[in-house]
């Protein structure tokens, strides 16, 4: 691989963000698509693959910004609730991914890895077709009525997150520690000699 591909990668890696306000449009399907099919190549422990993409429309979006207003209301009142329900009704595109639940608490943590791992490969490529994500795993994303509109069983996968998509009509900046903050070398006295 050349100096210059390198970069561009490093490139993607740095840029890529979380986006907040979107363009009306929603990107097309194949794209979409395209960048599951990517996400599906991510490393995941004796190749579990387990997760699952759902992709909404309209309709479903809809439910869920309304049942998340309902939720809301109960605790934040009416005012709040009816901003967050006409702020989601403006997403773009729905996606939702979820992942196998398993009775091995080890396996959770690989599985759940493994998905956000998935999660990454699909962000970076649809941030290379100019198209951007936000994550959010809300209260909504563990209420039953969710997985009932989403059509996925309770009691056999959790939500790795609810995803908006679209064309970025903002691009947040941001910063990152210095790098020197985050590496400890570890240097270790050699091993005793057997005898």
């Amino acid at each position: 691989m050349s100096h210059i591909e390198l970069n561009r990668i490093a490139d993607t890696l740095r840029e890529r963000r979380t986006v907040h306000e979107f363009k009306p449009q929603v990107p097309p399907l194949e794209t979409i698509t395209s960048a599951i099919e990517l996400a599906r190549w991510a490393p995941n422990h004796h190749r579990s693959e387990p997760w699952h993409f759902y992709l909404l429309d309209r309709n479903s979006a809809d439910r869920i910004s309304n049942l998340n207003a309902e939720i809301l209301r109960a605790s934040k009142g009416d005012k709040i609730a009816e901003i967050k329900r006409k702020r989601w009704s403006q997403m773009p595109g729905w996606l939702v991914v979820s992942c196998a639940n398993s009775e091995d608490s080890l396996r959770a943590r690989e599985d759940y890895a493994a998905c956000a791992c998935a999660v990454q490969n699909m962000s970076l490529y649809l941030w290379e077709a100019g198209i951007g994500m936000k994550w959010t795993t809300g209260a909504i994303t563990r209420d039953p009525r969710f997985f009932d509109i989403v059509g996925m069983d309770f009691s056999t996968v959790s939500v790795v997150g609810l995803f908006w998509y679209g064309y970025p009509e903002i691009v947040p900046t941001q910063h990152r520690k210095p790098t020197e903050e985050i590496i400890s070398l570890v240097v270790s006295d050699p091993p005793p000699t057997p005898s």
